[in-house]
C-alpha cells in the first residue's frame, strides 16, 4: 500500500489559490480513496494505479484554464501496510504519550 502526499496549484492565478485546489480535493472524494487534507497539500491511501490515476485527473482539471501549474508528489510505500494514514500518526503519539491537535 502507497501514502501518496501531493500539492498542487496554479502559478499563473492570484495569490489565492483555493477554488483551484478545491477541484482536486472533489477529484480525490470520488477516487473513493482514504485520505487527509492538510493546510500545504493532501495525503491519500492506496496502491500505486489509482493514486497516479488521481493525479493525473487533478493535473487536467488544473490544466483546462490555467497555464502554469507546479505539483509536488512524495510517495511512501510499504509492503503489507493498511491504514498508514491513521498508523503513522498513533505511531508519534505513542512516543509522545498524548493526543495530537
Amino acid at each position: 500500500m502507497y501514502l501518496m502526499e501531493f500539492s498542487m496549484s496554479p502559478l499563473s492565478k492570484s495569490e489565492s489559490v483555493g477554488r483551484y485546489v478545491a477541484r482536486s480535493v472533489e477529484i480525490v472524494e470520488r477516487s473513493g480513496l482514504d485520505y487527509r487534507l492538510h493546510a500545504m497539500g493532501t495525503v491519500v491511501e492506496g496502491e500505486l494505479e489509482p493514486l497516479l490515476s488521481v493525479l493525473r485527473e487533478c493535473f487536467a482539471a488544473m490544466q483546462t484554464d490555467c497555464d502554469r501549474v507546479t505539483c509536488s508528489v512524495k510517495f511512501d510505500y510499504r509492503r503489507g501496510r493498511v491504514g498508514g494514514l491513521e498508523s503513522k500518526v498513533a505511531s508519534i503519539e505513542q512516543q509522545l504519550g498524548r493526543k495530537l491537535s
